[in-house]
């Protein structure tokens, strides 16, 4: 089996992926950087690329930070490329792995195809996929595993090191390494920690991506590793005997708004109470979600920052209900005052529903009753999160997401630019043309003196 996987790391071809897959790449590359684009004018990100620079000295083999332009170490820029895009949660995941993938993928990629190891456009969508690959099989076998519910970068670090295994062309036996040492330094960070805690640790992704790319470095000089028991162990063998076969790559999930996927049945079911029942918004009384755990424990009702409020089942809820919208202006800046949004989420009472919480982490479901001040009581049908690989989002809307997440910051010219180069990513000879668009500096205010970058992270006309 380890075997098999390290042929894969480094045996995949463009050819030998499904245009469905190719597809899916293209879009997923798409919508990561609109995140990103709106991530960098986070305080987050800030913080995280200023670092970088910092103590990340680029010496010798650099790469430039995403959406900024100053080269350092290829760690550095996996670090805060990663945390840019996890600084705004509106990026891709997979149910099964409770988790994401394409937030250290894409800045793994990166990190090494900028300077160390440059590649064609079919090359780099291949890396994309391949990481898709390793990262969403490493997520369900950490579980299937491990005994408590780990962040993301404790398995996408795997990925992290098999795109820097491949790209740096690493034998089996330093592939073999690079992982191991991946998955033993990858951040075994508990999740519920900060979802009890909302802070810029996110998803551990940041810590996640600089592990992974710092293993196949590792690696590469002579490091070594023990083996990567996620991608060894015979229990799992079954998690990881369709690579090749099996493109889990289709079938992540595209985020409809900037906050926790477990949020958004909640906001889903709220909306649809709003589009289908004439009342005004000031007349709400008290308003009932009914999910499952993990999601009414996303209990931050006064939110103090941007992190808390994407973390918040409550706060989110009550914008979208109040608002008819949930994009940044919500969940940042004035929005976090909004008087008549907190005393709702102060009100909300959240309830686990026992079918809910079966049916999780395959399903994600709630339905929410709406009490209005004339004594009515509105009850929605259950709902799940949009965007799901059965429903998933149309090309026109996964664009129109990226052009109001990176427009703002980009302006329409570069993001058009972007957005072409993306979709054709792999018909060009060299990946440069995009690499360049996406590393250049930007001027990037705070997302609340934009008035929201992105206005609404939702797809247009869903």
């Amino acid at each position: 089996m380890p075997g098999d996987c390290i042929d894969f790391i480094h045996g995949l071809s463009h050819a030998a992926i499904p245009e469905s897959a190719r597809h899916a790449g293209r879009r997923l590359l798409l919508d990561t950087l609109g995140v990103a684009a709106a991530g960098s004018a986070t305080r987050a990100s800030r913080i995280l690329r200023d670092h970088a620079a910092r103590f990340y000295g680029g010496g010798t083999a650099g790469a430039r930070l995403l959406f900024d332009g100053r080269r350092v170490a290829p760690q550095g820029a996996a670090l805060a490329g990663a945390g840019t895009i996890d600084s705004l949660d509106a990026h891709d995941g997979h149910r099964l792995t409770k988790g994401h993938a394409g937030v250290a993928v894409l800045p793994a990629l990166l990190a090494f195809c900028d300077e160390l190891a440059p590649c064609s456009g079919a090359e780099f969508l291949t890396r994309l996929v391949l990481g898709y690959e390793i990262a969403t099989r490493a997520g369900i076998a950490l579980h299937a595993s491990a005994a408590d519910y780990h962040t993301s970068g404790a398995w996408n670090s795997l990925a992290a090191a098999a795109l820097g295994a491949r790209a740096l062309g690493l034998s089996a036996a330093q592939t073999a390494h690079a992982l191991g040492i991946a998955e033993y330094y990858g951040p075994r960070s508990r999740m519920m920690r900060v979802i009890e805690h909302p802070t810029m640790l996110k998803d551990g992704s940041a810590m996640g991506a600089l592990a992974g790319v710092s293993a196949a470095l590792l690696a590469a000089d002579g490091f070594t590793g023990a083996p990567a028991e996620i991608v060894t162990d015979c229990v799992l063998a079954p998690i990881w005997a369709d690579l090749g076969r099996r493109w889990v790559i289709e079938e992540q999930y595209i985020k409809a708004y900037p906050v926790c996927r477990w949020a958004q049945p909640a906001v889903e079911a709220v909306l649809s109470i709003r589009r289908s029942h004439d009342f005004d918004p000031a007349s709400v009384a008290r308003v009932t979600v009914h999910s499952f755990t993990e999601a009414v424990r996303l209990v931050t009702r006064r939110p103090q920052s941007t992190d808390e409020a994407q973390y918040s089942l409550p706060f989110p809820v009550a914008a979208a209900l109040l608002r008819g919208r949930l994009g940044m202006a919500e969940i940042d800046g004035p929005g976090l005052a909004d008087a008549p949004v907190l005393a709702l989420s102060e009100a909300m009472v959240l309830v686990e529903e026992p079918d809910y919480c079966a049916r999780f982490p395959a399903e994600r479901w709630a339905h929410a009753t709406v009490e209005l001040a004339d004594g009515r009581r509105i009850v929605s049908e259950p709902c799940p999160a949009r965007g799901d690989p059965e429903a998933p989002f149309s090309d026109a809307e996964v664009a129109a997401k990226f052009d109001e997440l990176a427009g703002p910051l980009l302006g329409g010219e570069r993001s058009a630019a972007l957005s072409a180069a993306c979709w054709a990513i792999d018909r060009h000879p060299g990946s440069r043309a995009l690499t360049d668009r996406l590393l250049a500096p930007v001027a990037a205010p705070q997302i609340a003196a934009t008035g929201g970058a992105g206005a609404s992270a939702r797809p247009s006309g869903t």
